[in-house]
């Protein structure tokens, strides 16, 4: 075969593994077995060949045999499958499920999910359950305390390798996270000694074909115990409710490519398993897990796995957000400083040449250029005059859109050879609906050095098939020609500066109003994304809370000593993280809901708040002193909220007093009503003033004094949204008075 022919054959073999139904497999791996029933009947129209090996009952037995007949307890089974919604991809678990007296083997766990118009169940030996919870319990008390405390994705997912590898043995745990070419950079890694190294090798984008990065985001864990397990195929082959192969997309147990065995085991691999990390509803990386013999990992350590896994995502997605909504207001400041300049001169070049730094850092750009009808106007590096106007020639002739950008010009503007001379890449954005007048900024080539898992190719097998490749050994790529990559927050952000340009030509002043309204949009959308991620995490916390306590109630006379504390620090450790979680839920929403003012009087709010609260404090000698208090306009609600949280404080902080000592009470001021509330308490010292009104924000070890490090923040959230303001004296072991001053409005109940 000729080199041409090769190279053809080649790509042939790889567009048809691009295109291989890995989601109709047609058959699972043994360590299970697979029934599908029908609904709403609930009878079996297709098994795994070897339910035989599990149950001694051979598949044609086992067809059109309802629920009843298999398994006790299938009324509570049905009222529990009830449940599920229609298209219920995410597997429902019961860790106790016996089939009837007669079958090889009675107790199984049971994972059901509901798709492709059945009721798809996947059982598995039944594991220790206590075991699972030992494994929740470190996930819950030290994992994510461990995640808030990470600056970084890099040592989150440094964090997640550490724990996946500890509950689940394998010999090697890395994680990597995908670039704009969909090639993965191994960002974290735990192995035990004698496993290959791959911390900051690049594995290419090729590895994964795009059906199976589809079926990592909409399944995402899946593990593979034995890469020479033998297929146990679905019988009959057919789904009766499609007439087509089962869809086993969200199946645990679903078999998987021949060509992805033969690359486990290129890579000395026995073993595996894959946890996703999406984020914002895309792949961003996975948790890959092997092991040099074949392991199995039970549904509940899976279960364990997934959980971390979403909580990993969860926090990627959240660190990211705030990343780029700190890009995003820099990006906006430089706008408006340019903005700013602009309107104060004649023109848009001369503003911009006013402050030329600020032009260049606005792109991280290494030089930039100004293009009008009548001359050109270059700042820092730049290709030479006539170079820049043929580029905008080019730009007239060939933009479609308004902006255009390249990493690699040489590619993308190969009708200017000479630009490659001087720039590895570009950006542009049209300023003009009629004319060829451009903002372009300019980025240097920058050669490197891209060090691979092995050479990224594939060849062919004698059959034809594509062959994964042998080896992973470190292979080093100069890569030249790019500059560095030009990501979407600053194209977004060229592409306001258009767009403010254009504006500024016809009205100055109401296009600065617009970015402000637009920030504040950012803001709300950040607002709405805390409110989703805390939304989220309520489900997984309170199915612990809720297991730990049928754990206890089911097994807790046959525990030991150690296993009841155990279990009764996993509740308290849920039940604290599930408060927290719905703190955060109250806190997001504050930024969220409307105000509704009206006349609030505080006096009897107080009275309110203090008999809410007796049962705090009715044991414990406290004096209170209530002083006059005005009436204020400001919303009923928030405000009852903001004052239960000081005095709460005050009862916390004061308790280690024989008597506490909490005076409510205001202070004479001409344009605010200034309110405080004072205690004889632990005090704080001044020096930390600055943070204590912050989210997760402590003076005092929790050890000492319960609380999520919330209530402070809700308080300065509150009457922020009032046009408030907040603050705080104190001394240690001398008490605190914490203040909040609102603006004197006309007594006329708004909504706002």
């Amino acid at each position: 075969m000729s080199p041409s022919e090769s190279a053809a054959a080649l790509a042939s073999a790889s567009e048809a593994c691009a295109r291989e139904p890995i989601h109709i497999p047609g058959s699972i791996q043994p360590h299970g077995f697979l029934l599908v029933f029908d609904e709403p009947g609930l009878s079996v129209v297709q098994a795994s060949e070897n339910v035989a090996n599990w149950l001694g009952i051979e598949v044609a037995e086992l067809l059109g045999r309802s629920l009843d007949e298999l398994l006790e307890d299938a009324e509570g089974l049905r009222a529990q499958l009830g449940s599920l919604v229609s298209e219920d991809r995410n597997p429902f678990h019961l860790a106790d499920v016996r089939f009837r007296p007669g079958s090889a083997r009675q107790t199984f766990a049971m994972m059901v999910h509901r798709h492709d118009q059945v009721l798809i169940a996947e059982f598995e030996g039944a594991a220790n359950v206590t075991a699972a919870y030992s494994n929740l319990y470190p996930l819950v008390r030290t994992f994510v305390t461990r995640l808030q405390e990470a600056t970084t994705a890099e040592l989150l997912c440094q964090l997640a390798v550490t724990e996946v590898k500890r509950m689940t043995g394998f010999g090697r745990v890395k994680a990597y996270r995908f670039d704009a070419q969909g090639d993965g950079i191994v960002i974290a890694e735990d192995a035990d000694p004698g496993y290959p190294q791959y911390l900051g090798l690049h594995f290419p984008a090729s590895d994964i074909p795009q059906q199976a990065r589809a079926l990592y985001c909409s399944n995402r864990i899946r593990v593979i115990g034995d890469a020479d397990y033998q297929p146990s195929p679905i019988v009959p082959p057919l789904n009766p409710a499609t007439g087509k192969p089962l869809d086993l997309s969200y199946s645990a147990l679903r078999s998987v490519s021949p060509v992805h065995v033969q690359y486990m085991k290129n890579m000395g691999t026995q073993a595996s398993m894959s946890i996703s990390i999406v984020v914002d509803g895309a792949l961003w990386g996975l948790i890959s897990c092997h092991d040099s013999q074949a392991q199995s990992v039970g549904f509940q350590t899976r279960t364990a796995c997934e959980l971390l896994g979403r909580i990993l995502s969860l926090q990627i997605e959240a660190k990211e957000a705030h990343a780029d909504s700190d890009r995003l207001l820099r990006l906006r400041q430089r706008i408006v400083q340019m903005l700013s300049l602009m309107a104060d001169r004649d023109s848009v070049s001369e503003g911009l040449m006013a402050a030329p730094e600020t032009f260049l850092d606005f792109a991280r750009a290494s030089g930039a250029a100004i293009v009008l009808a009548d001359r050109c106007e270059l700042v820092g590096e730049t290709p030479p005059r006539e170079c820049v106007e043929d580029l905008a020639q080019w730009l007239a002739a060939n933009q479609s859109g308004d902006s255009f950008y390249s990493d690699n010009v040489g590619r993308d503007v190969a009708a200017l050879p000479e630009l490659q001379r001087h720039i590895g890449g570009l950006l542009a954005v049209s300023i003009s609906e009629l004319h060829s007048h451009y903002l372009i900024w300019f980025r240097p080539e920058q050669v490197s050095t891209v060090t691979w898992a092995g050479k990224p190719e594939k060849s062919l097998a004698p059959s034809g098939a594509l062959h994964p490749r042998h080896s992973f050994e470190s292979w080093q790529e100069t890569v030249v020609g790019r500059s560095l990559g030009w990501d979407q927050l600053e194209v977004d952000g060229a592409l306001e500066l258009r767009n403010a340009v254009l504006g500024i030509v016809l009205r100055k002043a109401e296009e600065l109003a617009q970015l402000a309204g637009e920030l504040k949009k950012s803001n709300r959308e950040l607002e709405a994304f805390s409110y989703s991620v805390s939304h989220d995490l309520r489900a997984p916390l309170r199915h612990i809370a809720g297991y730990a306590e049928l754990l206890g109630e089911a097994e807790g006379g046959r525990l030991t000593d150690s296993g009841v504390r155990f279990l009764g620090n996993i509740s308290d450790s849920a039940r604290f993280a599930g408060t927290l979680v719905d703190n955060l839920l109250s806190f997001s929403q504050m930024g969220r809901a409307a105000l509704h003012l009206s006349d609030v009087n505080l006096p009897a709010l107080v009275d309110s708040i203090r008999q809410e609260m007796l049962p705090d404090y009715q044991e414990r000698s406290v004096e209170w002193r209530i002083h006059p208090l005005p009436i204020v306009i400001a919303d009923a609600a928030f405000i009852h909220l903001a004052l239960r949280n000081l005095l709460s404080n005050a009862i916390k902080y004061s308790r280690t007093r024989d008597t506490a000592v909490i005076e409510i009470g205001a202070v004479e001021h001409p344009d605010e009503d200034w309110v405080y509330v004072r205690d004889n308490g632990v005090g704080f010292d001044m020096d930390y003033a600055g943070k204590l009104f912050g989210v997760f924000q402590r003076m005092h070890r929790m050890e000492e004094f319960e609380g999520t490090g919330i209530g402070l923040a809700s308080v300065r959230r509150i009457v922020e949204r009032h046009d408030g303001r907040v603050w705080a004296e104190s001394r240690p072991d001398q008490g605190s008075t914490f203040y909040f001053a609102l603006p004197k409005r006309a007594h006329t109940p708004i909504s706002r």
